[in-house]
């Protein structure tokens, strides 16, 4: 039987801290692509898939990373900040494409133009 707390040894918090810190630089560096593709990329569609990417890369990633440092620096006492950042980045990664859906379904039935367009597959379905 096991007494006492379970303690984690040193490479795995070296570990957690690399990793969260990898994951927190890397959903920057998404926000800002996305934030480029806002402005650069032509239509209002695919400017919707810019800021979903944003969205997604730029919250639920660092807050995987947030969950990994919390538990690498203070171990099982950051247990509960490392599942409220896992339970916030499943509830950001769920909700956010149905509300880039929910804008794009709209913004098609308001017939917004979408250029540059090769098919349009909605106008053969006569949706």
């Amino acid at each position: 039987m096991l007494q006492g707390t379970w303690k984690v040894s040193k490479l795995v918090t070296e570990i957690f801290l690399v990793i969260g810190t990898f994951l927190v630089v890397l959903g920057g560096a998404l926000s800002i692509i996305g934030a480029i593709g806002l402005l650069r990329f032509p239509s209002y569609f695919v400017r919707i898939h810019a800021a979903t990417v944003s969205v997604i890369g730029g919250s639920v990633v660092p807050l995987i990373g947030v969950a990994f440092l919390s538990y690498g620096i203070h171990g099982q006492d950051g247990i509960v900040t490392s599942l409220g950042a896992l339970g916030t980045a499943a509830f950001i990664f769920l909700t956010a494409p149905v509300s880039s859906h929910a804008i794009a379904r709209s913004a098609a039935r308001m017939r917004i133009p979408r250029e540059p367009l090769e098919h349009d597959h909605l106008e053969e379905d006569g949706r």
